[in-house]
This record gives C-alpha cells, structure tokens and sequence, in this order.
C-alpha cells in the first residue's frame, strides 16, 4: 500500500513539475487539414505568376526661325556722265525643325516556382527562384528576387509579380538565334568607329 503512495506521489509531482509539451499552431499549420498550404517558412516553395506589362512614350518637337536683311542701293550722275549703279544686298536666314519620338512597349509572362530564403522581422518573406530552359541549343533563364507579404499568397500558394516588392525579374537568353538577332563584328566595329 505504501508502496502504491509512492508511485502516486512520484507520479503527481513529476506531472505538475515537468512543463507540459504543447503543440503550437502556427507550427504545424502548414500541416493542418483545415488550413491552406501556404509558404511561411526558411525553405517553403511558392509560385510566382510573372504578368508585367509596361508601356513608356515620349514626343517632343522644337522649331525655330531668323531671318535678316539688309539692303542698300545707290545711283548717282557726274556732269553728263552717270556713274555706274551700285547696289548691294545682304540676306542671312538660320533655320532649325527637330522632331524626336521615343517609344517602349514590354509584356511578359511566365510561372516560376521561388523558395523563401529567409524570414523578415515584421514576418515578411524573402523570395528567390531562377529556372534555365534550353531547346534546341537555345538556353533560357528567368530568374526572381523580392519580398511576399504572406497576406499576398493565395489559397493555391501563388502569388503574383505585382505583388512583390523589391522585385527584380530577369530574363536572359542565349545561343544560336539571339547571336542571329545582334550585330557582327564588322557591323560593331563600323559603329565604335562612326
């Protein structure tokens, strides 16, 4: 019986002085059958839906215009001889029209999956991804930077472009058609020296 109250005791006090092991909710809710797969952690992958659209003009136009003249014209006699004519004229005009247009037009679009690199204080995340394709010889890389508030990830754990900021989308590409696309040698030679 003794015994029996020892176990007990034994029992009861290691209960009430081991700290209780709770689980924490925001931990597992990436776990959680009720919750949605969002990244919010170190590691966490999201889906990045680049739609960027930009469009710049620019026009400008001077004109401008002077003229001068002058004249000046004599004639006059001597007894019964007349002397010859003089006349003389000056006429100076300077001219000038500029025209200028500028324009720029950009859309692009593309799905890329990032990973958080790293956690902000105010619980903001650090995104990072890149993808390199290549068909034919032809290599393609998209790469992206920036900060996801984790408000902004939506249900399927995407987000869109617009709504990083920070961001910096590059997109780069190489091989047979973008060397087809630039000048040659000779072309860039004539250009550095005209």
């Amino acid at each position: 019986m003794k015994a029996l109250w020892q176990r007990r005791v034994l029992i009861l006090l290691i209960a009430f002085t081991h700290p209780a092991l709770c689980q924490d909710m925001r931990e597992n809710v990436g776990r959680s059958l009720f919750a949605d797969q969002k990244a919010n952690r170190l590691g966490d992958a999201v889906t990045i839906l680049v739609v960027e659209t930009s469009s710049a003009s620019n026009d400008a136009k001077t004109a401008a215009s002077r003229t001068t003249d002058i004249s000046l014209s004599g004639s006059g006699k001597v007894s019964a001889k007349p002397l010859p004519d003089v006349g003389i004229n000056v006429g100076t005009g300077n001219e000038f029209k500029g025209e200028g247009a500028t324009s720029a037009r950009g859309t692009v679009r593309a799905k890329i999956s990032a990973r958080v690199d790293s956690v902000l204080a105010n619980g903001n995340l650090l995104i990072k991804g890149n993808r390199t394709i290549i068909v034919n010889g032809e290599e393609q890389i998209i790469s992206i930077t920036g900060i996801v508030r984790p408000s902004d990830i939506q249900a399927d754990n995407s987000v869109l472009s617009f709504n990083i900021s920070d961001a910096t989308i590059v997109f780069e590409g190489s091989g047979i058609v973008s060397r087809a696309q630039g000048p040659g040698w000779i072309t860039k030679l004539l250009h550095w020296l005209f």
